[in-house]
């Protein structure tokens, strides 16, 4: 994950200290790869609109798909290092950007979106594991 530093976060987070600059930053790239995962990625050059709007259980899926992806085992860790303890605390970090400006929402949207929908430590561990793929135990091994 590359940090852009936005000076519109840091004063989010100078206001709400719950969550850390780093949460912000991650929100964004889970909202595009929340996009990809649901087929609704605007095209290159064009500004999103409806078509590529994606609700608070989908944004929760992809929040949970690119954190296992990203941080593996300590996708938990890292989560609870920025104060996203359940998946309440993902959608005021979503809503603290849209206060911001720095997201747009749609009518129907609501901070109830993202409450209580399952247990987010729960959905960063249960069921990941690491497969090494037949390169990579050759050669851990010390086979060819």
């Amino acid at each position: 994950m590359q940090l852009m530093r936005h000076p519109e976060i840091a004063e989010i987070v100078r206001r709400d200290g719950r969550y850390a600059y780093e949460a912000y930053e991650f929100m964004f790239e889970a909202l595009s790869h929340s996009q990809r995962l649901c087929g609704r990625t605007p095209i290159e050059g064009e500004k999103p609109g409806q078509d590529h709007h994606v609700s608070g259980p989908e944004i929760l899926k992809g929040v949970v798909s690119l954190a296992r992806d990203e941080f593996g085992f300590l996708a938990r860790t890292v989560f609870q290092q920025w104060g996203l303890q359940k998946t309440d605390d993902v959608g005021e970090v979503v809503f603290n950007l849209i206060e911001a400006d720095l997201l747009s929402k749609t009518e129907s949207d609501r901070r109830s979106d993202f409450q209580d929908l399952f247990d987010l430590d729960r959905a960063l561990v249960d069921g990941y594991s690491i497969s090494l793929d037949g390169e990579a135990l050759r050669t851990h091994r010390g086979g060819r």
